[in-house]
This record gives structure tokens, sequence and C-alpha cells, in this order.
């Protein structure tokens, strides 16, 4: 489906002149998914990585329940197509999501959390193995900014990572913030790798989407550099996530189930705790 990125040629102003250079800009293309014969979505993505994009899209919208389930998947790079065959679907879901279409746009076009997907597949977090403290949290958004070397070249993706807290254990970037998580949960389901103890460093606006898609994954925390909206914060809430945002320098908000990280649960000894916690100054 081509590279990630392409030289273009431009014309920058800097210093109070226009010159003549080049720049890389990031690459999108449309991946149509085709699950046992029929169309189910098309996404538009960063084209690499894609059949865990198609893994862990299909998983987290509920019709792939166990990778057993999946029989065959084959990527059409020409036609920009991926067949799919699943053992076992919901039928119901499938009409559901018929020929839905998913952009890169952030929070376009996805559907809330009152929807049957969402319900089906969405389980609170019930696991307490994560401790992180303030200084693994700056360490582990440093890795994923280090590593980011396709946002470096082009400004134009979304970057995440699945870390514990010796470090970063996978990245995975995208133009669409949700297609990078889900690739990350397709790479996981792909070699059985456990989310147990581990947490998401994620590059952009904490959405409700997001939220979801990483209780989806069974990730105990999201850690961003950005902030979080208040619907993701109630979702986080309800499951069990702990929100770390505006990771920044030396500074950072907890936002959310703030056992997890070390100090910072102050709740019933401070009674302003949490009075201003959705403040931030950027």
């Amino acid at each position: 489906m081509g590279p990630v990125h392409v030289p273009r040629h431009i014309v920058r102003y800097q210093g109070g002149q226009f010159t003549a250079t080049v720049d890389e800009v990031v690459t999108e293309s449309p991946l149509t998914i085709r699950v046992n014969g029929e169309e189910f979505a098309t996404l538009v993505c960063t084209p690499d990585h894609l059949e865990e994009l198609v893994i862990g899209f299909l998983a987290s919208e509920g019709v792939l329940r166990d990778p057993a389930d999946l029989t065959a998947l084959a990527i059409e790079e020409r036609s920009g197509m991926a067949e799919v065959e699943i053992a076992r679907v919901d039928a119901l879901l499938l009409n559901l999501h018929a020929k839905r279409y998913v952009t890169s746009c952030c929070g376009k076009g996805r559907q809330s959390f009152v929807f049957y997907t969402d319900k089906r597949v969405v389980q609170p977090v019930q696991s307490r193995d994560l401790h992180l403290t303030a200084d693994a949290c700056f360490r582990l958004m440093e890795g994923l900014s280090e590593s980011a070397y396709v946002f470096r070249q082009t400004g134009g993706v979304h970057n995440a990572a699945l870390c514990d807290p010796n470090g970063l254990l996978l990245t995975r970037m995208d133009i669409g913030r949700h297609n990078a998580l889900d690739k990350i949960y397709g790479h996981c389901l792909q070699h059985g790798l456990s989310r147990a103890g581990t947490c998401l460093a994620f590059s952009g606006r904490l959405s409700s989407e997001v939220l979801l898609k990483v209780a989806k994954i069974g990730c105990e925390a999201v850690l961003t550099k950005s902030a979080p909206t208040e619907l993701a914060l109630q979702l986080a809430d309800e499951l069990g996530i702990t929100v770390v945002g505006f990771i920044r320098s030396d500074t950072l908000n907890v936002y959310t189930h703030a056992t997890r990280i070390e100090g910072s649960d102050l709740d019933g000894q401070d009674p302003a705790y949490g009075a201003d916690s959705h403040q931030q100054t950027t």
C-alpha cells in the first residue's frame, strides 16, 4: 500500500523570506475489511502493521472474541482489501456495523459507549498489579517521544506504546490515534502477550473513544502528555483505569484511581483534593 511518508516540494517562510525546500508528508490509505465475504468497515490508516490493525480493530469491535477463531487473514495491498475468515461471528453485530465508515479524524464516525459492541466488549479492569512512580511516568513519556521517528519527520501521526514500569514494550504509530491502539492490541493477540501490570503511553488527547480502547486492550493505566475529556474520566472511574495527563517536564496530573501512582493517593487527606483536578494551564 506504499510508504508511510513521502517527500514533497514546498515553499517555506522562515526568517523573513520564502525558500523552496522538501518536506516529508505522512501518507494515508483506505483499507476495507471483509469478514466472511461481507464488507464490514473501511479504515483510513497509515499503511504499516496492517494485520495487527485488522485483528486489533475486529477484537475491539467484538467481532473477534477469541484469536483462535481467526481462520484466515489476507491483506491485498494493491486493492486495499483485508479478507478475514472468522469461525464464530455474532450475526446481529455484523448487521449493526454493516458498511460503517471509520475515518482517521479523531472522534468522527465512532459510535458511543451506549452502543451494542462497546457494552458487549468493555469490562472493568480488576487487576492492581501496576505500580508507577512519578519518575516512571516521565521516563515512559520520554521514551515514547524518542521512539516517534515518523512524527519527527512528518508531524502527522499519533504514537502509542505498551509499557511496564521498566520501559516501553511495544510502539506503534498511525494517522488515526485509535488505529495506533488497535495495532498494539492486534500484536498482543497475535503473539499471546499478557497485558497484566501494563499501561499505555499515548501522544494525543484522551477522549472517551481512546479510553474505551485502553479498557478493551486490558491495560490498567493510560499516560498522556495531553488532556483528558470529562467523559473519558467518567468512564475511567467506572472501568477502574488510572488516567495520568499533562505529563510535561516535571509536572503531571493524576485524574483517576490514584492508588497505582506512588504517593499520589491523597483522597481523604486533603479536602481540596479533586476540587480543581481538571484544571491545567497549558
